[in-house]
């Protein structure tokens, strides 16, 4: 055998015992590159979103001065008017129309007053304290004499409030009801009589502030009879009544209007106009008195 021949397989069997096998430079086949894969959309649902954070509304309170015949019907107005503006709080005052009105005057934090007569409400015009022309009337009413539920004097008609003896209470001549109870007392004394009215007066025991404070007095046997309005009746419906003829009646007008020192403008007259709502005039009517719609 050639010794070069013996030679490299000599030498070959040594590589190959290394574990290193030579390959010709240009039988190597190319570097196979690998593809990289690409990045997996996140489905839009899948992004986080950001959520905005839960907003308290900013409390506000509301203040409203009304006649004390409003006490019930603004009472359930209130709570259905927060009901739908949350954060919002109605503070009421009730009282006689003319107190309400002073305490204004005086510089009363107010927001809206609804008065029981046009007087009030126009002095306060006349005063800048509310706008002219912005009052609007939202409700009627009519007066009615009412008895203790036990009727201990055994009135019947409305001739025996000048019989000798009856108690009898009103209010005061200031208060709305009470100038709208002497007005009666004039066109019944030309029914049933020159004198009728001073008969009548003559058996006055009080004059109350307001009107429930009429009611008050009746409901505790104080007085044998008083005169109230027609709506008083649906709060006290234990006691009995003599119907005054539409003749001889009146109609009080309720206007109701923002002040225009009004800290919640915005609010106020959102108040009025859900007062002047369907479902405020429902609630109006539900208490007796007569809606303007």
């Amino acid at each position: 055998m050639n010794r070069f021949l013996v030679f490299f397989l000599t030498t070959a069997l040594l590589l190959s015992a290394c574990g290193v096998v030579p390959v010709p430079a240009r039988d190597a086949a190319p570097a196979t590159e690998v593809p990289t894969a690409a990045p997996t959309a996140i489905p839009p649902t899948a992004i986080p979103t950001e959520v905005p954070p839960t907003t308290t509304p900013e409390p506000r309170t509301l203040t409203v001065f009304a006649a004390a015949s409003l006490t019930d019907a603004f009472g359930d107005i209130g709570q259905a008017f927060e009901a739908a503006n949350p954060g919002v709080t109605v503070k009421f005052n009730f009282a006689g129309s003319q107190t309400l009105r002073t305490q204004i005057e005086q510089g009363a934090n107010v927001d809206v007053f609804a008065s029981a007569n046009i007087k009030e409400m126009d002095t306060l015009v006349a005063g800048k304290f509310i706008a002219e022309n912005s009052a609007q009337v939202f409700l009627t009413n009519q007066l009615v004499v009412i008895l203790p539920a036990s009727n201990p004097a055994g009135l019947k008609e409305l001739a025996d409030l000048g019989k000798s003896g009856i108690k009898l209470v009103l209010a005061a001549k200031e208060v709305p009801v009470g100038n709208y109870s002497l007005q009666v007392l004039d066109k019944l004394d030309a029914k049933l009589g020159a004198g009728f009215k001073d008969k009548v007066l003559a058996n006055i025991v009080s004059y109350e502030n307001d009107v429930k404070q009429v009611v008050a007095k009746i409901q505790l046997g104080e007085a044998d009879a008083g005169i109230v309005y027609l709506s008083d009746t649906v709060a006290a419906p234990e006691l009995q009544k003599i119907d005054i003829p539409a003749e001889n009646n009146v109609v009080a007008k309720y206007p109701l209007a923002a002040l225009t020192a009004s800290k919640q403008p915005e609010v106020a007259q959102t108040f009025i106009a859900y007062v002047l709502s369907t479902d405020g005039q429902a609630t109006i009517k539900k208490w007796g008195f007569l809606p303007v719609k």
